[in-house]
């Protein structure tokens, strides 16, 4: 899977590169640049019909949207129109990315142009300028939330309040789900300690930098580290990440010395190579209403969900079929106190924050959205949670950030125990396995989510459920056994042994959560007949089966 996804990874950098300019550039070209968003009419005479799925997408992507019922290709997914951008390049400016989502380029100039000589094109809607050259400011300087060493040894496990222990207990840390991670850098994720088990087994699949144009994410910033660790880290006794089995994309969109609108096409360039690359999950601690620029700044009536750029990208990502989960906010104790971009998504997933005793954070962002639907949709802790971003200690942070990346791992558990699930059945069995759901508000949304019950709807609907206790299939076999249990068991223990009485395969769990589990391994193993015996605590029944090669 892994290899497949990065060879795509390249495929769609190539895509997009085959201009012939260069994105590459540094902080001092960066920050002393005018950018520019340009809106194009169309996409010239292409048409789905041009493309197989397999030339934009990734096997992967291609089996998502397959099981969402999502068509393989649309419009939407058709590349910017190459001409398009030669054109523009000729004239002088330099392209950076696309959105081929939203049908817009991102270029830049050392100096100011007139948006108008653009707009006579035949083929431009709108230029809009997203950056200009200023001294490193970021007028929202706390946008990250707060960082501290810990105030004593004590620890506190954010997935305990969430019902999400049961769920790693069970086996389901995320295996074989993508998360691309998208924030301001990864400063020391190649070196802190609770990141090496993640590391060792190539559990970062790719990493892209959409500001300066190369693979580096080491280099910017340290919030992504410590957002990562609570996805990934394992920390013996301090952190448990909330899903420590995932793979990883790490994508760098945000500049973290300044605030300007350009950081919303960084973002839906590197959510288009999340999606090109097969991400499951878009975790974003980011949010955006103010910039450098107060003329550039949203207003609270723009959190409608259909006017930030951003939040316009996220709904597209979510279209896709993945799940896009992001921060709401750190506003709630001060002037703007609502929600920020993207988190006013229709199909976003915004998760507040709340203190150890689980009840709301001063700073949480308020709901609901500016047309008054449920926002945030559920809460989260996020106060004080261990994390790590420099080798050698471990510190603690507070902020939406921290809450959002609880909640984006779980859900990856909940894919890896009911494959069959969609990004958006996994959102609504969340929400609806809220303590508020029923009755929710502007600052809990839906509340506290429940994520063995969030399990069990969702198992209700894509797990089958024997009439008997356990059965066993398919029989024969190839690499793989499934078990369905009609009750979910209270310990599992599955022993394969072989036919000469050789035990070859052992699994056992002191509490297990869910009606379904695979039995694997079996790779190298000879054809033949197998045992296996499974005891729930309940009962124990064997299972005669037969191994077939393919």
């Amino acid at each position: 899977m892994k290899i497949k996804s990065l060879l795509l990874i390249a495929f769609f950098l190539t895509l997009t590169l085959e201009v012939t300019y260069t994105q590459v550039i540094n902080n001092t070209e960066y920050n002393q640049s005018y950018f520019y968003r340009i809106w194009f009419t169309d996409k010239g005479s292409v048409t789905v019909s041009d493309f197989s799925p397999e030339e934009l997408l990734s096997p992967e992507a291609i089996e998502r949207r397959e099981k969402c019922g999502i068509d393989p290709l649309t419009t939407s997914d058709l590349p910017v129109n190459k001409a398009y951008l030669n054109t523009i390049a000729g004239t002088g400016l330099t392209f950076h990315c696309s959105s081929r989502w939203m049908n817009t380029a991102l270029f830049s100039s050392p100096s100011e142009i007139n948006p108008a000589d653009i707009e006579e094109m035949p083929f431009v809607r709108d230029v809009t300028v997203v950056k200009q050259p200023v001294e490193p400011s970021k007028r929202k300087i706390d946008k990250y939330g707060t960082i501290s060493a810990p105030n004593d040894l004590s620890t506190f496990n954010p997935l305990v309040p969430l019902n999400g222990v049961p769920l790693h207990q069970s086996g389901f840390t995320g295996k074989n789900l993508i998360i691309a991670v998208l924030d301001a850098g990864f400063v020391n994720a190649d070196r802190v300690e609770s990141l090496t088990p993640m590391r060792n087994r190539g559990g970062v699949i790719a990493t892209w930098d959409f500001v300066t144009g190369n693979s580096n994410v080491y280099g910017y910033h340290g919030h992504g580290t410590a957002v990562l660790t609570i996805l990934a880290g394992d920390l013996p006794d301090i952190i448990s990440g909330s899903a420590p089995g995932a793979d990883y994309l790490l994508l760098r969109t945000e500049d973290d010395e300044s605030e300007f609108p350009v950081e919303q096409d960084f973002w839906a360039a590197a959510a288009e190579y999340a999606d090109s690359a097969g991400a499951d999950i878009i975790s974003s601690s980011l949010g955006y209403y103010m910039f450098d620029d107060p003329t550039m700044d949203y207003a609270f009536s723009d959190m409608n969900g259909n006017t930030a750029f951003v939040t316009l990208a996220a709904d597209a990502a979510a279209s896709k079929g993945i799940l896009v989960v992001a921060s709401a906010g750190n506003e709630r104790n001060k002037e703007w106190v609502r929600i920020i971009a993207p988190s006013d998504g229709d199909s976003v997933m915004s998760v507040g924050a709340l203190r150890q005793d689980l009840t709301i954070s001063d700073f949480s962002s308020a709901g609901f959205s500016a047309d008054n639907r449920v926002k945030p949709d559920v809460v989260a802790p996020g106060v004080n949670l261990p994390l790590q971003y420099e080798p050698g200690k471990w510190q603690t942070g507070s902020g939406t950030s921290f809450s959002c990346p609880v909640v984006s791992g779980l859900c990856a558990s909940l894919m890896q125990a009911v494959p069959g699930a969609t990004a958006a059945e996994v959102a609504a069995a969340v929400r609806k396995s809220s303590d508020r759901y029923n009755n929710p508000d502007s600052l809990y949304g839906y509340g506290i989510p429940d994520f063995i019950a969030a399990l069990k709807s969702l198992e209700d609907i894509h797990t089958y459920k024997p009439e008997v206790s356990i059965t066993a299939g398919p029989n024969p076999f190839f690499d793989e056994i499934n078990l369905w249990f009609r009750e979910t068991p209270e310990y599992l223990s599955v022993t394969v042994t072989n036919g000469s009485g050789r035990t070859v395969l052992r699994r056992e769990f002191t509490l297990f959560t869910a009606r379904s589990f695979k039995v694997n391994g079996f790779e190298g193993m000879a054809e033949g007949l197998f045992y296996l015996k499974v005891n729930t605590g309940k009962g124990e029944k064997v299972f005669k089966m037969i191994r077939l090669k393919r």
